[in-house]
Order: C-alpha cells, then sequence, then structure tokens
C-alpha cells in the first residue's frame, strides 16, 4: 500500500471510521507531510488555524501564556489530531502555541482542501464530523476531570488514558496539563509508586 494511504488509513483507524479505498486515495491526496525538530513552533499565538494535523511520529504540546505563566492545553502523539477549533472555526487568531516535544513528523489538510472533499463525499464527510466530535469529548472529559477529580485521580486517568504522555513529556508540562504544580505530580507519583 502507498504510504500515504497507509497514514490516511491509520487516521482513520484512530476515529474508528472505516475510509473505502477510493476515500483514503482522495485523503492521501490532500495531506501533506511536515517535519519539525525538538522545540520547533507548529502554530504562533495571533496565528489563525487553518489546517489540522495528523501525528505521524513525535510529541506535540498546546499551550497557552496566563499572567506571565506557561500552561499545557493539550499533549498529543502518535496517531493524533491537533487542531485549534476556535481558530480554525472562526478563522481568527489563535490564543493557543503548539510546538513539539520531540523530532516530530506531522501530516497537514488544509481546511480549505478537506472542506472540497467534504462537499462530495459522504465518507470523508462522516470522518471531518468525527474528527471534532472526537476533540469536543476530550475536551469535556478533561474539563470534568480537572473540575470534579484530586490530583491522584487525575493522574491515574492520564496513567489509564494515555501512559505515553507520562513516559515521554517533561514533567512540568505533565504537572500543567494536569492543573497541578510540580511537587503535587511528585507527591501523587511516589504515593501510585508505593501503592
Amino acid at each position: 500500500m502507498n504510504p500515504k494511504i497507509e497514514i490516511a488509513k491509520r487516521m482513520s483507524n484512530s476515529l474508528k471510521c472505516d475510509l473505502s479505498r477510493d476515500s483514503l486515495v482522495l485523503l492521501s491526496n490532500i495531506m501533506v507531510q511536515e517535519k519539525y525538530k525538538k522545540g520547533e513552533r507548529i502554530l504562533d499565538e495571533g496565528d489563525i488555524c487553518n489546517s489540522m494535523y495528523f501525528v505521524d511520529k513525535g510529541m506535540t504540546r498546546q499551550f497557552y501564556y496566563k499572567y506571565g505563566k506557561d500552561l499545557t492545553e493539550h499533549i498529543g502523539y502518535e496517531n493524533s489530531i491537533i487542531i485549534c477549533l476556535e481558530s480554525y472555526f472562526l478563522e481568527e487568531p489563535t490564543k493557543l502555541i503548539i510546538d513539539t516535544l520531540e523530532p516530530t513528523i506531522l501530516w497537514r489538510i488544509d481546511k480549505t482542501e478537506i472542506l472540497k472533499l467534504v462537499e462530495v463525499n459522504n465518507e470523508i464527510g462522516t470522518l471531518y464530523r468525527m474528527i471534532f466530535e472526537d476533540s469536543l469529548i476530550t475536551s469535556q472529559r478533561k474539563a470534568d476531570i480537572i473540575r470534579f477529580e484530586p490530583a491522584h485521580e487525575r493522574y491515574n486517568k492520564l496513567m489509564q488514558t494515555h501512559p505515553e504522555i507520562l513516559k515521554r513529556a517533561p514533567l512540568i508540562y505533565i504537572a500543567s496539563l494536569l492543573q497541578m504544580t510540580p511537587e503535587t505530580l511528585s507527591r501523587v507519583r511516589a504515593a501510585n509508586l508505593n501503592s
């Protein structure tokens, strides 16, 4: 199978959306590979997010600044889709920044190009809808965990759902993602190891 078609298949499979070979070919034709070194910016504050990105290899971090502090919103890795939703839909400058935590290979899908496919291909229309449903559900779950769960539960849920983040991301960003101090994260991790 063509490597780009294989990437399109991985993307659709990550959302449990079966695409026909023809749809995979159409999707793969609009995917553009981008390679980044560790610490490179993918999207800067003030940019308009006019693409979504599928992570082939590596790890990315979405974050923002508040009162001079850098706060982690999301960490993505292989088979994740990275997007700044508000900027993407409203076509307004984003407050979020996306950079890489590791050398990273992404596949960029331009909004204009995928919307053309959505118009003519029902399967890609379904995939497109599922991308946003998944993103919204993920955001809601994260908000609920942060609002309602104590620190050790937040850590345990991350360990269950995204162990790769705990293995690969710097502790300072994990603490920020879980909305706890690095000291609290250290205590929670130590308690987990001892239990």
